[in-house]
């Protein structure tokens, strides 16, 4: 089977025509719709896999173009466009399906195998005559129910003569539907030892050597059966180690993918540059809309889930006709360190969080672990709890899921976890959020839950859905704590303070007792917020603040005071000169989590 990939995501191209080929299709690859266009006038596809924003010629004009022409072959569009309106247009244009980006290797595959069975009834799931079998899906074969242990192109011909069976192929025909057309053909001789190595190996397995015959001066074709031989038409059966060759070809593309990354992130980093320097020219802004358009459906399909979403927020930036100015620098630098710090982790690291449930009820914790796979959740189970604590530091859960009706003293835990490292441990280990699971559902116990700390009150009639939807609530607010964060206060009392509260959230934290080096740190640290106290010899936080608030890069910056009182003309003041928050002193740890979360909420909501 030939497949035509006209995809301009050069890394992204290579890989699925690596995965495909590893299936025993033929691909050829064009990177832009006029490439595409001249292939297609010089080769036979049976399926062309075309993205809809293509250089010269988009997928869509192409794909009318070829229906016009009266091309037949399956078309699937494969994109990050996917408006309902997108999807509307591309199969009236001619499309016969349509995945889009960022898309999973393995359903892409299925998609084809799919389309391809449903666009010609001739071509059915397994191939068979008489005694021998081939499964495409699975790319085994058989003859007599013995294996055949074949070479990709000895398997690619077998399935064309299977696909053809009344049909004689030339040599070169052979060479027109099973090479590439961006290699070289192969000499006469070549396709000569492929039929005989394959004619070998059925030989060998009981067949006639001539099961594949010559027909002189014309080329070759299977030999036609016995009256009491048929053509049989089977369903495909699963193949576990053709699934671990396709899971193998798809992790070695994805570090070949992540060992490139750098050069293309780079050119995104090269605009933000020019914009804070205010030389942003429209050629450069293109060339980075472009790359991050492209990097929206590579890096989701090889598992930079979140990478990809904060791609596909620099792409709508990088479109905004509002973004050339000082203003915008701020927000696309923040998610350009934060695309990253998500680059630097294996795609398991990032997009994998650990819930931690303490139970007793195996239905419970059975019924999640099916449903996490939805929610890309990895889930730990618990039900020692003599070793509750020990097991909670050698995990280190980003939640934890309490069955209170099981645990005794479960209130006392949920406390420990919630609002303190635990005291019993080894380890330190940082407060985490913990979510009370229940069949009680009175008033009293839901206050007992909320005062010791418990960030949820979930009943166990909830379906796993429900409770692990209230789990990626948490999640999502947590993610926040990756924030860096400078503290200015003269009272070395209160930074130590600040440290002990912060530090254990692994926040990115710098604390200064005076403002000597305060500009120099603030545009290398680059925050996500500022916390300053109002009273300061030399130079006051009002003060720094003004500085900030004077400079057009640092406009979206919070900043958030710690005041001595709430006195009306003092909060009055500080929110005039550009504060988004303010707390009393002295530092009370639950009230400062609570401030710095929704100021960091409040300010990411007013970016977006």
């Amino acid at each position: 089977m030939r497949i035509l990939l006209i995809e301009d995501d050069d890394l992204l191209a290579q890989a699925v025509a690596t995965t495909l080929t590893k299936q025993n299709y033929v691909v050829d690859i064009a990177a832009d719709g006029q490439a595409g266009w001249e292939l297609v006038s010089v080769c036979n596809y049976d399926l062309i896999l075309l993205d809809i924003v293509l250089p010269k010629l988009d997928g869509i004009s192409l794909c009318r173009q070829l229906r016009q022409e009266g091309y037949k072959m399956l078309i699937l569009l494969l994109t990050a466009k996917d408006t309902k309106t997108d999807k509307v247009i591309g199969l009236d244009a001619g499309a016969d399906d349509y995945v889009v980006k960022p898309f999973d290797f393995q359903e892409l595959s299925a998609r084809i195998r799919a389309l391809l069975r449903r666009g010609n009834t001739s071509l059915p799931p397994v191939l068979e005559w008489g005694a021998l079998r081939l499964d495409p899906s699975t790319c085994e074969v058989t003859y007599a129910d013995i294996t055949l242990n074949l070479t990709a192109k000895e398997f690619s011909l077998l399935d064309l003569f299977l696909r053809n069976n009344q049909r004689i192929f030339s040599r070169s025909a052979i060479v027109d539907q099973l090479w590439s057309a961006e290699k070289d053909p192969p000499e006469e001789n070549t396709i000569k030892s492929h039929i005989k190595s394959l004619r070998q190996k059925l030989k060998a397995a009981g067949a006639n050597y001539d099961f594949i015959e010559t027909v002189y001066g014309m080329g070759y074709r299977l030999k036609a059966l016995s009256n009491e031989q048929s053509y049989l038409i089977t369903e495909p059966e699963s193949n576990s180690q053709q699934q671990q060759i396709l899971l193998t070809a798809i992790a070695k593309e994805r570090q070949n993918f992540q060992a490139k990354l750098g050069s293309r992130i780079a050119v995104l980093k090269q605009a933000a540059d020019a914009l804070r320097k205010g030389k942003l020219e429209t050629k450069l802004q293109q060339k980075a809309e472009q790359e991050a358009h492209k990097l929206v459906g590579s890096l989701g399909s090889f598992g930079f889930i979140e990478g990809s979403r904060l791609v596909n927020k620099i792409e709508s930036l990088l479109q905004s006709e509002k973004f050339i100015s000082q203003a915008n620098c701020f927000y696309l630098d923040k998610l350009l360190r934060n695309l990253q710090q998500k680059l630097d982790k294996t795609p398991s690291e990032q997009n994998q969080n650990m819930l931690l449930v303490i139970s007793s009820d195996r239905q419970i914790v059975e019924e999640l672990l099916e449903e996490a796979v939805n929610h890309e959740i990895e889930i730990k189970f618990i039900d020692d709890i003599a070793a509750t604590r020990k097991i909670i530091a050698s995990f280190n859960p980003n939640v934890v899921l309490l069955d209170i009706d099981y645990v005794k003293d479960s209130l006392q835990l949920l406390a420990e976890l919630s609002q303190r490292t635990l005291p019993a441990s080894e380890t330190p280990v940082p407060s985490i959020p913990t979510l009370a699971l229940t069949d009680q559902n009175d008033f009293i116990k839901r206050v007992e839950v909320a005062r010791a700390g418990g960030c949820a009150f979930l009943q166990k009639s909830m379906s796993p859905s429900q409770i692990l939807e209230s789990v990626n609530q948490i999640l999502q607010r947590d993610c926040i704590a990756e924030a860096r964060i400078i503290v200015v206060d003269d009272d070395p009392q209160t930074l130590t303070t600040m440290e002990y509260y912060l530090k254990p959230l692994v926040w990115n934290l710098i604390t200064l007792e005076n403002s000597d080096n305060f500009w120099d740190i603030l545009t290398e640290f680059s925050p996500d917020l500022l916390i300053l106290d109002v009273e300061m010899p030399h130079i006051n936080g009002i003060e720094l603040c003004q500085v900030v608030r004077n400079e057009p890069y640092w406009k979206f910056l919070p900043v958030m005071f710690m005041v001595d009182n709430l006195e009306a003309d003092i909060v009055e003041k500080l929110f005039a000169i550009g504060a988004d928050d303010c707390m009393k002193k002295p530092i009370i740890y639950s009230q400062l989590v609570t401030h710095i979360l929704n100021c960091l909420e409040q300010t990411k909501i007013k970016n977006l």
